[in-house]
């Protein structure tokens, strides 16, 4: 396993390159499975462990059932050393009766300072711990003063709740005015973005603000200078749910078109070429790129884990990664 660090200027710790989701723990993925996961990426080294306070409430479960299922393997193992958790808040049901959707009403609880003190000591209780390694705001909320959220955050810090902020599917120029805010404010901006990000990318909308863009990683790069503290892009859905290799998995409507197609075949190609699998080699093309992003995958048992782990030192060769660098306008032809 190999790491890096990640902070906000004030607080600082290292990760393990590979982030493990655990959205489907304790209902999709079983206790007895989900634990055998855990312990196994934390043998392999891994440090980093991603989850949410309503993973499953659409359906599946109540909400919390992934941060009990840590909870209760933290209490049975004892914390890993360097061990480091994140989780969200602010996309839970604001209305339990209502249903959550991703266009008005969302029925999310949203940013408030209320929501935020009070979702992220609910967290801390849930998975057993005193202070939360990471907390995303998991939905940009815009009908929140954008002061009133980062004060809030500001607040979870200063009071030892939280180590280091962050934020998910948000316009760039939201984390931007946010992270200003932060420092007009003397508090630790957001440390850490998720955005949706893979080697497949969605057609361009004036409205899609969840996917790490060019703009994105550029600022990202920017970071981590006197007067502009460090940012780092954690991805979700980096393996879009096993649609890079399984034809009986749907792409999204967002990135089913022509260059997609394209891609996939050329992914596909480097990793014969590689001797690695194309999930693997989507995995080392993102850690090994200009600017790095920190994959979040949440395999559904300890033979996908498998999978990943061998993505994490996987150096691939620079003229196939040249290959899979080129243009949406070049690919057809170099597939």
């Amino acid at each position: 396993m190999r790491y890096r660090t990640i902070g906000d200027g004030r607080t600082a710790f290292d990760v393990s390159t590979i982030c493990l989701g655990t959205m489907w723990m304790g209902t999709r993925i079983d206790e007895a499975t989900s634990f055998a996961i855990l312990d196994r990426f934390v043998e392999a080294g891994g440090t980093f462990i991603d989850t949410a306070n309503n993973y499953n409430a659409w359906g599946l479960g109540y909400g919390r059932d992934s941060e009990d299922v840590i909870g209760r393997w933290l209490a049975s193992r004892g914390r890993p050393d360097g061990l480091r958790i994140a989780t969200k808040l602010g996309a839970a049901k604001a209305d339990p009766a209502l249903p959550l959707a991703n266009t008005e009403p969302t029925n999310f609880q949203g940013l408030s300072p209320a929501v935020v003190h009070r979702e992220a000591r609910e967290s801390a209780r849930h998975l057993g711990v005193d202070r939360i390694d990471v907390l995303y705001g998991h939905v940009d909320d815009r009908a929140t003063p954008l002061a009133e959220t980062v004060g809030a955050f500001g607040d979870l810090q200063r009071d030892g709740i939280i180590g280091i902020s962050g934020i998910s599917n948000v316009a760039l120029w939201r984390l931007v005015e946010a992270r200003e805010e932060a420092i007009r404010q003397g508090v630790a901006p957001y440390g850490l973005v998720q955005q949706q990000y893979s080697y497949i990318y969605p057609a361009p909308r004036i409205d899609l603000s969840n996917v790490v863009t060019p703009e994105l990683l550029s600022y990202a790069a920017s970071t981590g200078v006197d007067g502009r503290p460090p940012l780092a892009v954690t991805a979700y859905s980096p393996l879009h749910q096993g649609a890079l290799t399984r034809a009986d998995k749907p792409l999204s409507a967002g990135v089913d078109h022509p260059t997609t197609h394209a891609r996939i075949r050329l992914l596909h190609a480097v990793a014969r070429e590689a001797g690695a699998t194309p999930n693997q080699v989507a995995l080392a093309w993102m850690l090994g790129r200009e600017v790095p992003a920190i994959p979040v995958t949440g395999p559904s048992n300890v033979a996908q884990l498998e999978e990943v782990l061998g993505a994490a030192e996987l150096d691939l060769d620079p003229e196939l990664r040249e290959r899979l660098e080129v243009g949406p306008g070049d690919v057809a032809v170099a597939a």
